[in-house]
């Protein structure tokens, strides 16, 4: 058969840790009846995590396009052989909901925005130590523009550092805030409605199996009843909730969220929660349907800043977390409410989430203030002046300096990505230990430690080869059937 000249490159450039095989018959889950004839041997899994995958991951996100194409179809083979598998935790939620595990832990939902191969490396070397497998990585629509992490990169990134540490299991990715932008949807419905489709479409090539739905942005609270004010939000969850069902891969129960509320906006509460999914079960009609509730319980993603760029303290409504929560469980059969905007929060705080009954909790902008409180002087102080002149038209009048550089910074991470991936090792180690010790430090308070075996004994996980030509790889076509089996 005919192998890509890039694929045999790539597969050079990591020595002899791993090697092409050919001549198996396999049937790829993607398509099914598709045969796979091109597969990936480990000849030392110690050479691979020590170096291989470091060049792997670096060529599929700063390689040509069909260099990157070729290492990200390795590293998902690479997964497969390993045990790494994208997988829906779903079943998990669905358990909690009918009481069959217990409330202990409140998943931590973590959006890796910058240097997310060595962010990445830092939460499965505290997953590994503490045995964590309830954990989800997370990239919202939002975040892939301005951090340029498209889901196929960012899927190849997160399993590769799986892969470096030594993780094993299933590895839950997540689509957060596939959101519906309110004022290009006034502009043009059906353009921002294909866009959204457009993102489902490839996250789920991908290999997210767990997608927050968030038509929030489409409550209406000037309407006079709350079916009115959450008409249109339970309406276009219930039409992308089906669209994902009619195409999530086969033996695959995708995870799905919708959101009552839009962070930063109204608290959330229970009768709010009530007419949402009243209008989202009479008309959704793909099943299942939601495994959790996104809410508003008094955060804002980022925190609010004060003018010396500190976080004001914020006060969560946690006995309303409880109440959606139990609602949630008990009344429509999912994991429970899900917090957002949390990272920011003081660290006793955390342990409040597990009381309250939370299913997961989104973090986010913390880590993203520790790698920039850790780089480099000189790489800091360029990424400042990059922003005053690049991004002044979104500093208000009243902004201080620290305020605008604290909701700007997220900005830079991806005009300065290749450098911030380049970084000498020295630097990089550093960043992964503090970063290390916040993952560590979360886990514990979240109770997910030692859930690597429920996770398990839950989640259904399938083993899916897939193509080259899935990665964009075309090789001609050489008419070999030496070595196929029939």
């Amino acid at each position: 058969m005919a192998i890509s000249p890039a694929i045999r490159e790539v597969v050079a450039s990591v020595g002899g840790c791993i090697e092409l095989e050919t001549g198996k018959r396999r049937v790829s889950d993607e398509k099914s009846n598709l045969p796979v004839h091109l597969g990936v041997v480990i000849n030392d899994v110690r050479e691979l995590q020590t170096q291989g995958i470091d060049k792997l991951v670096h060529t599929a996100v700063f390689g040509t396009e069909e260099h990157k194409g070729a290492a990200r179809w390795l590293i998902w083979e690479l997964g497969q052989a390993l045990g790494i598998r994208p997988a829906s935790i779903h079943e998990l939620y669905v358990a909690r909901g009918r009481n069959a595990i217990p409330h202990t832990f409140t998943t931590p939902a973590m959006n890796i925005r910058m240097m997310a191969y060595d962010s990445a490396r830092a939460a499965f070397q505290a997953a590994v130590q503490g045995r964590v497998g309830a954990l989800i990585f997370e990239i919202a629509r939002s975040e892939m523009s301005y951090t340029d992490q498209s889901p196929a990169e960012y899927m190849a990134v997160i399993l590769a550092a799986a892969i470096k540490e030594g993780f094993r299991g299933p590895l839950f990715i997540q689509g957060d805030h596939f959101q519906i932008n309110l004022k290009k949807f006034k502009a043009n419905p059906e353009e921002e409605l294909n866009a959204l489709r457009k993102l489902i479409d490839d996250s789920l090539a991908a290999g997210f199996y767990n997608i927050d739905i968030d038509t929030s942005t489409l409550v209406d609270l000037s309407k006079p009843t709350l079916d009115e004010q959450q008409k249109l939000n339970y309406e276009y969850c219930a039409l992308f909730s089906d669209y994902v069902r009619s195409r999530q891969p086969v033996g695959i129960t995708v995870s799905l969220g919708g959101e009552i509320g839009e962070v930063g906006q109204k608290n959330s509460d229970v009768h709010e929660l009530r007419a949402f999914m009243a209008g989202y079960q009479r008309l959704i009609t793909h099943k299942p349907g939601l495994s959790k509730i996104s809410i508003q319980t008094g955060t804002s993603h980022g925190g609010v800043v004060l003018p010396d760029g500190s976080i004001a303290q914020v006060e969560i409504d946690f006995n309303c977390l409880r109440e959606l929560s139990t609602a949630a469980r008990e009344e429509f059969g999912m994991g429970g409410a899900v917090q957002h905007g949390a990272s920011t929060l003081p660290e006793t705080a955390f342990r409040h989430f597990v009381e309250a009954g939370a299913i997961e909790v989104h973090l986010a902008t913390a880590f993203q203030q520790l790698v920039f409180a850790n780089l480099p002087k000189e790489l800091n102080q360029e990424i400042t002046e990059w922003l005053f002149k690049h991004a002044a038209d979104e500093r208000k009048p009243n902004d201080t300096d620290e305020q605008f550089l604290h909701k700007t910074r997220k900005k830079a991470t991806g005009p300065f990505k290749k450098q911030l991936w380049s970084l000498p090792e020295s630097d990089r180690a550093r960043i992964r230990e503090v970063l290390r010790q916040r993952f560590a430090l979360l886990f514990d308070r979240l109770g997910v430690l030692n859930t690597d075996r429920l996770v398990q004994d839950f989640v259904t996980t399938r083993e899916m080869h897939k193509s080259p030509e899935s990665f964009g790889i075309v090789a001609n076509v050489v008419e070999d059937v030496h070595g196929l089996a029939d």
